[in-house]
């Protein structure tokens, strides 16, 4: 993980402060962590996840899930 963040962001962008290294670092690693298949999972992403609890059971929801992840203009 320490090589990916600094591959990605750090060493591709300059930023004038530190708030706004800190600022793109946060997105970066949510979308990360967000994006990635995990073992716990059988190799689903988080999403995926969800989705597939909300298809089988959807009483379990009081609303669609898929209205609740955020976008990518969000």
């Amino acid at each position: 993980m320490n090589r990916t963040i600094k591959d990605a962001p750090v060493k591709r962008y300059h930023y004038d402060s530190h708030a706004q290294l800190r600022a793109h670092l946060t997105d970066f690693v949510s979308a990360y962590n967000f994006g990635r298949r995990l073992k716990s999972l059988r190799g689903l992403t988080l999403y995926e996840a969800i989705y597939k609890a909300w298809s089988a059971e959807p009483g379990r929801f009081r609303s669609n899930p898929l209205h609740q992840i955020p976008g990518p203009n969000i």
